[in-house]
C-alpha cells in the first residue's frame, strides 16, 4: 500500500502533460518504428521452460521436439 500514494503522484503529472499535449501550437513527435520482440521474446520464454523442463523432469525424459 505504500506505493499507492507514488503512483497516484507520478500519474498526475503524465496526466497533466497528455492534457496540455493536445493545444493547438504543440509540438508534433515523430511516430516511432517498433521493433517486433514477439518471437525473440516467445523463443526465450521457449528455451527458459525447456530447460526448466529438463531441470525437473526425472533422468530418462526428454522433450519432445
Amino acid at each position: 500500500m505504500t506505493s499507492l500514494p507514488l503512483a497516484i503522484i507520478l500519474s498526475e503529472g503524465a496526466t497533466s502533460q497528455e492534457v496540455t499535449s493536445a493545444q493547438p501550437h504543440a509540438p508534433v513527435v515523430p511516430d516511432r518504428v517498433r521493433r517486433a520482440r514477439t518471437r525473440r521474446t516467445r523463443s526465450a520464454i521457449a528455451d527458459l521452460l525447456q530447460r526448466a523442463a529438463v531441470t525437473v523432469g526425472p533422468r530418462e525424459w526428454s522433450p519432445a521436439r
